[in-house]
């Protein structure tokens, strides 16, 4: 078993059995995504395309409280003056962003919300202990749901997508609930969510490389088309629909915390 620690990121390897473990290590900050974790996934993810020894991959967060709660509130990102030009900081933080056709498996316990279902929609299947919730502030402080509401909407009923988006922080989707319409493939008790997906994991690592790859990118060739075409109207949509950053931190102090869960 290797180590490697990066600044915002933990990665274990286990040549002999070809298993990965890909680590957001920012539990201060409910592993939130700012610049620097944005840049390290998208290194790894591109390394382990040249690295034979890992044959399949487990994503996951640090700490208990959360999987991920997206992009960093404090990331400062400039943006162009033309609502043409739209720069997301977490367009390339997925695997499949990197050319990556290795299986990866989610591996999800306290909060799942925001920008984190950039990283939720390109792995393969996603496995929730039972304290998992998952839910998407972007409409209650004023901001479109757009690449998010994509990747939902590809593994998701279309009115669970919908509901989820436009509740906001008004309403959690269970891991009980996700589980019955399909954003998570099983559910185990409280920590053992990566245990399972490492044993999910293992199987698939152990089969012929070029099977399961080719498997990968058969079964995302087939959303590939609608995907594209969606993620296209993503841009505009957010310049469009977004207010302005100082009206969005205005009601981030506002708005009340309360929420019920489904």
């Amino acid at each position: 078993m290797t180590l490697r620690t990066l600044r915002t990121l933990r990665v274990t390897s286990d040549k002999d059995t070809g298993v990965a473990v890909v680590t957001l290590d920012r539990p201060e900050r409910l592993n939130a995504i700012d610049l620097a974790t944005a840049a390290e996934l998208a290194e790894v993810w591109a390394g382990f395309r040249f690295d034979d020894s890992v044959r399949a991959i487990v994503l996951t967060g640090a700490g208990g409280r959360a999987f991920s709660t997206g992009l960093d509130r404090g990331a400062e990102v400039p943006q162009p003056e033309s609502p043409y030009m739209v720069d997301d900081p977490l367009v390339a933080i997925g695997p499949k962003a990197a050319g990556l056709w290795k299986p990866v498996v989610a591996a999800v316990n306290g909060m799942a919300c925001g920008g984190a279902f950039y990283l939720l929609g390109e792995a393969e299947f996603v496995i929730a202990d039972e304290s998992a919730t998952f839910f998407d502030p972007h409409t209650t402080y004023g901001m479109v749901s757009a690449y998010e509401s994509v990747y939902l909407a590809q593994r998701m009923p279309f009115g669970e997508v919908a509901r989820l988006a436009l509740m906001g922080t008004a309403e959690r989707v269970s891991a009980r609930r996700a589980y019955e319409v399909g954003l998570v493939s099983e559910l185990t008790p409280p920590g053992e969510a990566v245990p399972a997906a490492v044993r999910c994991a293992t199987v698939m690592a152990s089969y012929p490389t070029t099977a399961v790859q080719g498997t990968v990118r058969a079964l995302w060739a087939a959303q590939e088309a609608t995907r594209t075409a969606a993620l296209a109207q993503a841009p505009h949509l957010v310049s469009l629909g977004n207010l302005p950053t100082e009206a969005q931190a205005e009601l981030f102090g506002t708005r009340r915390a309360e929420f019920r869960t489904r």
